[in-house]
C-alpha cells in the first residue's frame, strides 16, 4: 500500500514539472478552423443553383507602352474584386472579435476572371494573400500590369486619341453560375484620375463601362468592358520632329532668291536636301510603325523630300536654259512659245549675232552685207581717199573695224542681258508655282492637326 502512495506522489511530482502546452492563438484556431474541410476547387456556394456575384473595379495607374507594329498597350492598374464565400463565415465573439484576417490565396476558391484582350504576362509582382471578413466578403486587391491587344489609328500622330478596352469575363463559368457587377458607380470609374502618372506622354481622358451578356454555344457568359481613352501629348514631337523639318523647307524657299547666274544655288539645294535625308534618317526610330497605313506625319516627310527635290529640278531647268544659246532653245516647242511671248527684242539681236561673226577678212568694198549708217559712211570715206598715204589709209581703216567689233560686243551683251531676263522670269513663275503648292499642302496639314489636336 504504501508503496502505490510513493508512485502517486512521484508521478504528481513529475506532472508538476512537464511543462503546460500553449493555447492556440485565435486567429491560429480560426484559420484551421476555416480551412480544417474547405475545397478549393469548389465554388462556395451551399445551394449549388445559387450564383457567386463578383464585384469587379479598376485604377488606371499609368500607360507604359503603346505599340503600334504589335497593336498592344501596356498599362498598369489596381484591380480589384470582391465576392462572398459562403464557406469562410464566423461568429467573431467565438475568436476574441476578429472581424478580417488574411487567407492564403492558393487555400481559397478564386473566380477565373480573365481580360479577354490579353496578349502578354507582364510583370507583376505577386500577392499571396487575399482579405476575408466575418461575414464571407472576400477582397482580392492586386496591381496588374495588363499587355492587352488594341486596335490602335496612328494615322492622326502625333495628335492621335487611343481607345483601347479591358474586358473581364469568367472563362468558363456562365451567368448561371458567376455573374459581375461594378464595385463602384460607372461615374465614379469614368472620372477616378487620382492615382493616374499624369506627367507621361499620354493624358487620361475617362474610362467608361458597361455590362453586357454574350450568347455563346447556348450559354450566357457575363462580360464588363472598360474603355481606357487617353490623348498622346505632342510638344515632344512637334519640337524634335516639325519644327526642324518647317525651317528646312523655309531655307529652300529663301535659296530661290539666290542670283540665278551665280552658281551657288544648286550646290544650295543639294546641300539641304542632303541635310533632310539625314534628318530623316535619324528620326526613323522616333516614328510610329504599322503595317496597314501609314501616319500623316511620314507622308509629310515624304512630300516635303519629294518638294526639295522638285525644287532641285527646277532649279537644274532653268540653268540649264541659262546656258542655251537662243538659236538652241528655239528649237524646243516649249521655250519657243515662251520665246515668243517674252522675247519681244529676239529678231534683232539675232540679227546683230549674225553680223557679229563676220571679221575683217570677210569685209569688200562690194557692199554685199549692210552696215550701220555711221560705218559704211566712214568706210565710203575711205574707198574714196585713194591718193592719201598708204599709213594714214591702213589707220582709218583699222579705227573703223575697232568702232565695228564694239558695237558688236555691245549688241551681244544687250542680247544675253535679255536671254538671262527670259530665264529670270521662268524661274519666278516657277517659283511661285512651287510655292503655291508648298503653301496649298503646308495649310491643308496644318488644318487637320489644329483639328485633331483641339477636337
Amino acid at each position: 500500500m504504501s508503496l502505490i502512495w510513493l508512485m502517486l506522489l512521484f508521478s504528481a511530482h513529475l506532472a508538476e514539472c512537464v511543462p503546460e502546452k500553449p493555447k492556440r492563438s485565435a486567429l491560429n484556431q480560426l484559420t484551421r478552423t476555416l480551412l480544417r474541410k474547405y475545397d478549393c476547387g469548389v465554388r462556395p456556394v451551399h445551394n449549388w443553383t445559387s450564383l457567386t456575384k463578383v464585384y469587379i473595379d479598376l485604377i488606371l495607374q499609368s500607360v507604359l507602352d503603346v505599340d503600334g507594329k504589335t497593336q498592344s498597350i501596356t498599362t498598369s492598374i489596381w484591380y480589384r474584386q470582391i465576392w462572398t464565400d459562403e464557406f469562410l463565415v464566423w461568429d467573431p465573439e467565438e475568436f476574441d472579435g476578429i472581424n478580417e484576417i488574411s487567407l492564403s490565396s492558393d487555400a481559397i476558391w478564386i473566380p477565373d476572371v480573365i481580360v479577354t484582350e490579353f496578349v502578354d504576362e507582364g510583370k507583376s509582382p505577386p500577392i499571396p494573400y487575399v482579405y476575408v471578413n466575418s461575414s464571407g466578403c472576400v477582397k482580392h486587391y492586386r496591381p496588374v500590369q495588363v499587355v492587352v491587344a488594341c486596335s490602335l489609328e496612328m494615322y492622326a500622330f502625333p495628335f492621335d486619341k487611343q481607345n483601347c478596352s479591358l474586358t473581364f469575363r469568367s472563362w468558363l463559368h456562365s451567368v448561371k453560375e458567376i455573374d459581375l457587377a461594378l464595385w463602384r458607380s460607372a461615374e465614379a470609374i469614368a472620372n477616378d484620375k487620382r492615382e493616374f502618372m499624369n506627367d507621361g506622354e499620354w493624358e487620361l481622358l475617362s474610362i467608361p463601362s458597361r455590362y453586357w451578356q454574350i450568347h455563346q454555344d447556348n450559354i450566357e457568359y457575363a462580360h464588363i468592358q472598360f474603355n481606357v481613352l487617353i490623348r498622346r501629348r505632342p510638344l515632344l514631337y512637334v519640337v524634335g520632329l516639325l519644327i526642324p523639318s518647317i525651317f528646312l523647307m523655309l531655307v529652300d524657299v529663301i535659296s530661290f532668291y539666290l542670283p540665278l547666274n551665280s552658281g551657288t544655288r544648286i550646290g544650295f539645294k543639294i546641300s539641304i536636301l542632303l541635310g533632310y535625308t539625314v534628318f530623316r534618317v535619324n528620326m526613323t526610330d522616333e516614328l510610329p510603325s504599322s503595317a496597314l497605313s501609314t501616319p500623316l506625319i511620314g507622308v509629310f516627310f515624304a512630300v516635303c523630300m519629294a518638294m526639295l527635290m522638285l525644287s532641285l529640278i527646277k532649279s537644274i531647268l532653268v540653268v540649264k536654259l541659262l546656258c542655251h544659246s537662243e538659236k538652241e532653245v528655239k528649237q524646243m516647242s516649249i521655250s519657243a512659245c515662251l520665246l515668243d511671248k517674252y522675247g519681244s527684242a529676239g529678231h534683232d539681236f539675232t540679227e546683230s549675232a549674225l553680223t557679229s561673226i563676220k571679221t575683217l577678212d570677210c569685209i569688200n568694198p562690194s557692199g554685199d552685207y549692210e552696215l550701220e549708217p555711221s560705218l559704211e559712211e566712214d568706210l565710203l570715206s575711205l574707198n574714196e581717199i585713194q591718193e592719201a598715204p598708204s599709213g594714214l589709209e591702213w589707220l582709218l581703216q583699222e579705227l573703223a573695224f575697232l568702232r565695228l567689233a564694239l558695237s558688236q560686243d555691245d549688241t551681244e551683251s544687250s542680247a544675253q542681258d535679255e536671254w538671262l531676263a527670259l530665264c529670270s522670269k521662268l524661274d519666278i513663275f516657277l517659283f511661285r508655282f512651287y510655292l503655291f503648292v508648298l503653301v496649298l499642302y503646308a495649310g491643308t496639314l496644318l488644318s487637320l492637326w489644329a483639328r485633331w489636336s483641339f477636337a
